[in-house]
């Protein structure tokens, strides 16, 4: 919805550790952000508060010290390392005579940047729009009087009261699309839970290699580079897994710290992937210094979400960039698998995680053989309605033999609501 040079546009960084030590990761992190939204930084602005200023977030010296590297290097543009209020962030443009941009605006235009499905681009447009009804004011102060005049007499209001509810009514609109789309994903969801097909959902902070995976275990050509956000549309693929049927692997937008309430809420239905899943693979760098802060923020948007019951196995990705490590799986007290040590990128341990997810739905599934007297007609309604029926044969005296395998919630349920089941296993 904006149009943007076809040229990085000269930019001023500026980054303000608030009452924490600086974290040389995060400044880099920064950094990358800057460049994956097209910006060319000519200048880096750094302090340190014990409290951001009210009024320009950062003092009057560092203001002056923004204002000299403009004016030096021809900057157009000043990008913030933090989320700015309305009214920061006008006081910031008027002192410096260019346009502000805080860390939220930032990565919404990376997302408008990377969008490219219908879904996608709604998405993104609505999270724009939220963050924009409260920066209304800024674009509009010097019409903020009553309509007059010939010809231009009306309802009475000002052009920010205009401006202001037809971006509403865009708001409304975008989001009766979306209802639309969500309804459809919600159909497929239900035909692939009506099929017992199981989702495997692929999440991790931004550029821990969840594309790259993705492309190794399903054959796909999705979009994957060494960038922040390469991913914004979600792809869904099937896999299957030796000697237990198949699944459905999900590639999903990747976490950042601060990720914006905006794009959280704005993107909802496509998340709804990811909360619905069976299985969650937590793609980590294990390169990184910042992982175990990287771990948390992700756990901490699954929590927004509702994804935080969902069972998880972490994947911890890039071990050709760690020395002395090689790929490995580690399970918990409980002999189930919990972490997966790998490399997307060359393929090692690739092997060893589909063998993991083998044997995970092999736990999450039980094979049992019942025989059912002639009068369990109901109850043998119910094992063909939940459970897949490997085997049926009429015994002599009019019952069934059955062997069925189920999900193991679905058997646990069956145990506890039908008193005959238990009495009916044969093996």
């Amino acid at each position: 919805m904006f149009e943007r040079p076809k040229t990085g546009e000269r930019a001023v960084l500026v980054h303000v550790d608030i009452g924490v030590k600086p974290d040389p990761d995060e400044l880099e992190e920064f950094q990358e952000l800057s460049a994956s939204a097209g910006a060319l930084p000519v200048a880096l602005v750094m302090g340190s508060r014990k409290s951001p200023d009210p009024r320009l977030y950062i003092g009057r010296g560092k203001v002056e010290e923004v204002q000299e590297e403009i004016a030096a290097e021809g900057a157009e543009l000043v990008i913030f390392n933090h989320p700015l209020s309305p009214s920061q962030e006008r006081n910031l443009e008027r002192e410096f005579k260019c346009r502000v941009v805080d860390r939220t605006g930032l990565i919404l235009d990376i997302f408008a940047q990377r969008a490219r499905s219908f879904e996608g681009k709604l998405q993104v447009e609505l999270a724009q729009l939220r963050h924009m009804s409260t920066r209304l004011v800024r674009g509009w102060t010097h019409l903020e009087r009553q309509k007059g005049g010939i010809g231009l007499r009306g309802p009475g209001e000002t052009q920010l009261e205009t401006d202001r509810r037809l971006l509403n009514n865009r708001i409304a609109q975008i989001r009766r699309r979306l209802e639309k789309v969500d309804s459809q994903r919600e159909q497929g969801r239900k035909a692939r839970n009506k099929a017992e097909v199981p989702t495997v959902s692929l999440v991790g902070y931004t550029n821990a290699g969840k594309s790259t995976l993705f492309n190794n275990i399903t054959d796909s050509g999705v979009y994957a580079e060494d960038q922040l956000f390469a991913t914004l549309d979600p792809t869904l693929r099937r896999v299957d897994l030796e000697g237990e049927g198949g699944m459905v692997l999900a590639d999903t937008v990747g976490f950042i710290s601060n990720l914006p309430h905006e794009l959280v809420a704005a993107f909802k239905s496509t998340l709804q992937e990811t909360a619905e899943a069976t299985l969650l693979l937590h793609v980590i760098d294990a390169a990184s210094h910042q992982r175990a802060v990287c771990i948390h923020e992700v756990n901490d948007v699954l929590g927004q979400i509702g994804a935080n019951e969902v069972t998880q196995i972490e994947i911890y990705n890039k071990i050709d960039l760690m020395e002395g490590d090689g790929p490995r799986v580690e399970c918990g007290e409980d002999g189930l698998v919990r972490r997966v040590w790998l490399s997307a990128k060359t393929g090692e341990g690739v092997g060893l995680l589909l063998e993991a997810l083998a044997e995970f739905f092999y736990l999450e599934h039980v094979h049992k053989v019942l025989y059912l007297q002639p009068a369990d007609g109901r109850l043998r309604a119910r094992l063909f309605q939940t459970g897949k029926i490997l085997s049926e044969q009429v015994t002599d005296d009019g019952g069934w033999e059955l062997e069925v395998q189920m999900p193991r919630k679905e058997y646990e349920r069956l145990l506890q609501q039908e008193t005959e089941f238990e009495s009916r296993l044969i093996a």
